[in-house]
């Protein structure tokens, strides 16, 4: 069984994270998620979730974050974790 939340291997960073945020975290309407929007500012997650988040970084991409690292440039929004996954990954 297939539906628009199912990743592949081959998916990109963005991909991966917007699934696991829309799979793991109360998102009411997965297709009005912004990928700029504040997931703190919005409800989405709290400081629990951001933790979460950082497991999921962690498992799904094999890298490890530094406490300093652990800011909301890096992870307050689906693009902002994108882009930190990419820069830690050199791509």
């Amino acid at each position: 069984m297939s539906s628009q939340l199912d990743v592949s291997a081959e998916a990109t960073p963005k991909e991966k994270v917007r699934s696991f945020i829309v799979r793991n975290f109360y998102v009411a309407d997965a297709s009005a998620l912004v990928d700029s929007a504040s997931l703190l500012d919005g409800g989405i997650v709290d400081s629990t979730g951001v933790l979460e988040i950082i497991m999921f970084i962690e498992e799904e991409f094999k890298l490890k974050v530094a406490d300093a690292e652990m800011v909301p440039a890096n992870l307050d929004s689906v693009e902002n974790i994108a882009a930190y996954v990419r820069r830690k990954l050199g791509q």
